[in-house]
């Protein structure tokens, strides 16, 4: 298990880069040039979210140099923050941050479309990629577009 060993042992260094930085790095590169506001959304809080790790880590390093597990549940978190199949920066801004930002400035909606109560609802409850999804649709079809397409789709489920 020597060599296996060493890697497993040197996983946050080794993972840790490109899927702390260099990954991230380039999503946020991408997501400056879409025209979507909500890979904005994760990459920014992705940022932050690490900017916050690396102050506690430097502010504690003497305490944290006593867990060696550390390092690798720093990797885990910031996989989790950052793999498109979890988005943890978004979750965690949707579910955390988003409330006491609303209280700092009017942050309804990511295009400042003035949703229905049920609606916004129904967009909480999607994954980021079907939000992504609706945003475009509503940006290039319009918001009375969006609303023809949730009534037609509530008159099909009445049916079944």
């Amino acid at each position: 298990m020597g060599v296996l060993g060493t890697i497993v042992r040197h996983l946050d260094t080794t993972i840790g880069p490109g899927v702390m930085l260099l990954y991230p790095l380039y999503a946020s590169m991408r997501a400056i040039e879409s025209p979507s506001t909500l890979d904005d959304q994760q990459w920014l809080t992705y940022w932050v979210l690490y900017s916050l790790i690396t102050l506690f880590e430097l502010s504690t390093y003497k305490i944290l140099s006593w867990f060696p597990i550390w390092p690798y549940m720093k990797l885990v978190f910031c996989v989790w923050l950052v793999l498109p199949m979890f988005n943890g920066a978004a979750y965690i801004y949707e579910n955390y941050v988003r409330r006491y930002v609303k209280n700092f400035g009017n942050h309804g909606g990511s295009n400042n479309y003035n949703y229905p109560e049920e609606y916004k609802k129904v967009l909480h409850m999607m994954t980021f990629d079907a939000r992504k999804a609706v945003e475009r649709y509503i940006d290039r079809f319009g918001p009375d577009a969006f609303e023809r397409v949730i009534r037609a789709a509530e008159k099909e489920a009445k049916k079944h």
